[in-house]
């Protein structure tokens, strides 16, 4: 992944990322987002922890609710590339996954509220 082109690609979406590592397994990148914006993300053919989906897409919406609050809007589609649709069990694990970004997102801007001031 070239993190330096992001800003320059999606100008008005990603202000910066930050790189911690060496780009290969373990590297963590951290997309600093123009608020009041959009994020999607689309992944072909990928390997998850509900299986071996052929496609899945995501929208990713924050709005602002006034004094310093806002609502995470999170919109999910997938096909998995067996056709089938998602047990219980695995649209939990989905779900549970989606929660724990947006908390981590959550602990980040508390720790850091000018950043988006």
């Amino acid at each position: 992944m070239d993190a330096s082109a992001m800003p320059k690609v999606c100008a008005g979406f990603v202000d910066d990322i930050v790189v911690e590592g060496n780009g290969g397994p373990g590297t963590i990148y951290t997309m600093k987002l123009n608020p009041a914006r959009v994020l999607k993300s689309e992944v072909l053919e990928a390997e998850s922890k509900v299986g071996k989906l052929k496609s899945h897409s995501t929208e990713t919406k924050l709005e602002g609710t006034g004094d310093g609050s806002c609502v995470a809007k999170l919109k999910v589609e997938y096909e998995l590339a067996d056709g089938s649709s998602l047990s219980p069990e695995q649209e939990k694990t989905m779900v549970d996954g989606y929660f724990g970004m947006l908390k981590m997102m959550e602990a980040y801007l508390a720790a850091h509220p000018a950043e988006f001031a």
